[in-house]
């Protein structure tokens, strides 16, 4: 206990880490929002997206050192559980709707398996092995390296591949989420909402990255938007890893061993 109490307090009297945030969170806040129209659609950048890159490039300069590397990392636990908390009082008001949606939230969690199959045949395409599997059989958050590091363990192709797109989409997840979220849904004729529960991936920043463009596009709809990432978020996170291990696994599995046997019989 007296650890955690010593390591803790550590936390909150890195001052300098406290102060780069302050200054990321000043320098985004006066940029603003930039809007980029696309045809039709608009590309929206937002301070968030801002701060996740000049954290960024603040973490390779002398600026940050890896003391502030390691603190930071509660931290974001403890932000994550205030939008969480908000989500959830959010959503109690906007129930009814969210029920409303009945089996396009319950299956949403199925839409993911869909990407499957563009992603493996590009893997393979590429060039890639037994890696291909672990990269592209889900979006590869923390359930999901568990589960590959369980079956095949972490030096496993299998493993490396999850791995590298677990790094991949901690880097760069939530600036893509929040740059595409807000185009497809001014692009589009789809409902904003459609676009809302396909932001619940399983990852707490980039569900707030892609429903920040949301709220930022259609503001009016604020709370429906948020109610409905929150609650897709949140079935992503208890369906998810089933949905891996008995349908997205073996799906990826079988695709993999057919394509690589054309292949290799040619």
């Amino acid at each position: 206990m007296a650890g955690n109490e010593n390591s803790l307090e550590g936390i909150w009297k890195d001052w300098r880490l406290h102060a780069i945030v302050l200054g990321i969170v000043l320098v985004t806040e006066l940029i603003g929002t930039f809007k980029i129209p696309v045809g039709p659609g608009v590309i929206l950048l937002l301070p968030m997206l801002y701060a996740l890159v000049i954290g960024l490039v603040l973490y390779f300069t002398p600026a940050v050192k890896e003391k502030q590397s390691k603190n930071a990392e509660p931290i974001i636990v403890l932000g994550v559980s205030l939008l969480l908390a908000k989500i959830g009082v959010i959503i109690g008001p906007s129930l009814p709707e969210v029920i409303a949606a009945g089996p396009a939230l319950l299956l949403q969690e199925l839409g993911n398996l869909g990407t499957i199959l563009i992603a493996l045949p590009v893997a393979i395409w590429l060039g890639m092995k037994r890696e291909a599997v672990g990269m592209t059989h889900s979006i590869g958050r923390e359930p999901n390296v568990g589960l590959i590091m369980d079956k095949f363990g972490i030096n496993s192709p299998e493993g490396r591949g999850v791995m590298a797109m677990y790094i991949f989409g901690t880097v760069f997840g939530a600036v893509f989420l929040g740059l595409i979220s807000g185009l497809l849904a001014t692009l589009t004729p789809l409902s904003p909402l459609s676009f809302a529960m396909a932001s619940g991936v399983g990852s707490g920043s980039m569900m707030a990255a892609a429903s920040g463009s949301l709220i930022a596009a259609f503001p009016e709809m604020e709370s429906q938007i948020v109610a409905f990432s929150g609650a897709s978020n949140l079935l992503s996170l208890s369906t998810g890893l089933w949905v891996s291990i008995f349908i997205g696994l073996p799906m990826t599995e079988k695709i993999y061993s057919i394509m690589t046997r054309k292949r290799e019989g040619y």
